[in-house]
């Protein structure tokens, strides 16, 4: 009997280093493209951009695209799937206050500890290049909804 892939698979050799920075992604709920409609994109992305968001971490690099949201983050004394999961929670709760009743993101996100020797602005680029890719827009200045700290 072929084992199916699961969440327990994301969470497998996770580890939280101090200072370490992370590529991370979360999905919404069942792909939804939740974040299509500019109200709840805008909501979304104000509460990415505030620092409080972050606490045990800093955002370096993110963008929120229609079903799933990308980032970089540097984790401080922070662990990272209490980071992450305080950052879903925030929006979560902004979109219950708003009178959504269904969960807005999948259980797990995925995360990847970047190289010490990797090209950080090179992967924030990935990062917000990702609306140009899925063909949202023709410049990645024209898509509202991402921010890097290096602008």
């Amino acid at each position: 009997m072929k084992r199916e892939r699961g969440h327990a698979d994301l969470r497998r050799g996770r580890v939280s280093e101090p200072g370490r920075i992370y590529f991370i992604t979360c999905v919404a709920w069942n792909r939804a493209p939740v974040f299509r409609d500019y109200r709840a994109a805008r909501m979304a992305s104000r509460i990415i951009h505030n620092p409080k968001t972050w606490k045990g971490a800093e955002c370096l690099a993110w963008v929120l695209m229609p079903d799933h949201f990308h980032a970089l983050i540097q984790l401080g004394d922070g662990d990272l799937s209490k980071v992450v999961a305080s950052f879903r929670s925030r929006v979560t709760r902004a979109f219950r206050a708003q009178g959504r009743t269904s969960p807005l993101w999948q259980r797990a996100f995925q995360d990847r500890a970047l190289r010490r020797d990797e090209d950080i602005r090179a992967v924030a680029r990935y990062i917000v290049a990702n609306s140009l890719r899925a063909g949202l827009v023709n410049h990645v200045c024209d898509y509202p909804y991402w921010n890097a700290v290096w602008l």
